[in-house]
């Protein structure tokens, strides 16, 4: 890994999403229709109408009851542009916080690398901490404001993944994948060189399921 640049990923809001993942569960639990529920929501779901104990109990649920981290939709353009990052010689480090909750990290742990492999993310370290300054990474994607806050703090470079709760982040900041690939590639560029595809090599996120000769479906 000498030289190698190394991004580090943050998955919920990120690669995958979150918000519409726990809308159904909220929902759900309060007999509503979904749409009920705002998707331009802040960072505590006040939109929703969650303190911290009630989304504790939501979330507990979503996790360990509805399974809802091998399940969340993945965030447009995310897999294809991590797998092009990759073939350029990219270390990607993915770092979570997703055992926040007591009680639920077999089901956790479990569902993210479920949820990593059916959407074909490719990754070479999977991290489960929420100190993410104490993680060594040339880059950052995050979107939680407090944790983009906490790593240019401790002399980081991230990048802001636009969600509607960090708009008040300022800095350096992408709103899709494909604005993230083009910071990115440009920052691994200065650190070291960049390979391209080597030929013969299939491109795409689905490569893996194309040559065992399996349906996308």
């Amino acid at each position: 890994m000498t030289g190698a640049f190394i991004l580090g990923v943050d998955l919920d809001g990120v690669c995958a999403d979150y918000t519409a993942g726990l809308r159904r569960v909220v929902a759900d639990d309060r007999g509503i229709d979904p749409a009920d529920l705002p998707l331009e929501r802040s960072w505590g779901f006040e939109e929703w109408g969650l303190d911290g104990p009630e989304f504790e109990r939501l979330h507990r649920k979503a996790v360990n009851e509805d399974r809802i981290l091998a399940t969340l939709p993945v965030i447009e353009g995310c897999a294809d542009a991590l797998w092009r990052l990759s073939d350029a010689g990219i270390w990607i480090r993915i770092i979570t916080h997703r055992l926040y909750t007591n009680w639920s990290h077999q089901s956790a742990v479990a569902d993210t690398v479920r949820w990593l492999d059916e959407n074909s993310i490719p990754y070479r370290d999977l991290c489960f901490l929420g100190a993410k300054p104490q993680v060594e990474a040339d880059l950052y994607i995050d979107d939680a404001p407090h944790n983009v806050s906490a790593l240019r703090a401790a002399g980081n470079d991230v990048i802001c993944f636009s969600q509607p709760y960090n708009t008040g982040i300022g800095g350096l900041r992408a709103d899709d994948w494909g604005q993230a690939e083009e910071i990115i590639l440009d920052a691994a560029a200065k650190h070291a060189v960049i390979q391209p595809q080597f030929p013969g090599i299939d491109a795409g996120a689905d490569r893996l399921r194309r040559n065992r000769g399996e349906s996308a479906d």
